[in-house]
């Protein structure tokens, strides 16, 4: 029996309705989030460009800190993820303290923000016992997500993790691609869109390719 074609304004309704369902689940989430018990973890050693840091001095001051898990500079959906969460820091940092963590080494991890326009404070695990224990996916020690830490009388708790994803909740440009018909199997994010003219007024002899990735 074939599908019955729904009229734009019936499509409008049943579009209203499964956002309505989805506000009512975001809401019990974040209230189930914001009973969910805590754990306390090793105040792990960290690198950075000035050298070895603790955890717990990534709080810069706070008593939250949003730890990024990112998977490093080689990896295109990452970095979409930190572009947009880049923007929101400000915001964030009212609250809580951010910092994005990878095993990039940390002169890797700093050249690749600044390209980007990256805000974050940055350490590197550099792939050991703290991307081991703390990854947001039992088994995957390179897992791209997020990790709420709370410090309470000097200890660190984790208190909630999430997954990144194509199309989780973390990274709203994929609801926009969405809107377009496009999604992961159409759509793939890219380091530069810069694209080279058909003409250049230079003439364009001896052109090199753009170098994002360190080898």
């Amino acid at each position: 029996m074939p599908e019955k074609k729904l009229s734009q304004e019936e499509s409008g309704r049943s579009i209203e309705e499964l956002e309505r369902q989805i506000a009512d689940l975001t809401e019990q989430i974040n209230a189930k989030r914001r009973a969910a018990p805590s754990s306390e973890v090793p105040d792990y050693a960290l690198r950075t460009s000035s050298g070895q840091v603790r955890l717990s001095q990534l709080f810069a001051g706070h008593d939250k800190l949003l730890a990024i898990h990112n998977m490093g500079q080689r990896c295109r959906y990452c970095t979409l993820w930190a572009d947009g969460i880049n923007g929101f820091v400000p915001h964030l940092e009212s609250s809580m303290a951010v910092a994005l963590l990878s095993k990039d080494p940390p002169d890797v991890q700093r050249r690749f923000a600044n390209s980007r326009g990256w805000r974050f404070q940055l350490a590197s695990h550099l792939g050991g016992d703290y991307i081991r224990e703390q990854t947001t996916m039992e088994g995957e020690d390179n897992m791209p997500g997020v990790v709420l830490y709370q410090k309470r009388e000097g200890r660190i708790f984790r208190k909630n993790s999430a997954v990144f994803g194509p199309g989780d909740m973390f990274c709203p440009a994929w609801n926009f691609l969405a809107m377009a018909g496009l999604g992961v199997d159409t759509w793939t994010p890219q380091f530069s869109y810069w694209q080279v003219p058909t003409k250049l007024e230079d003439g364009g002899a001896n052109l090199l390719p753009v170098q994002l990735l360190e080898d």
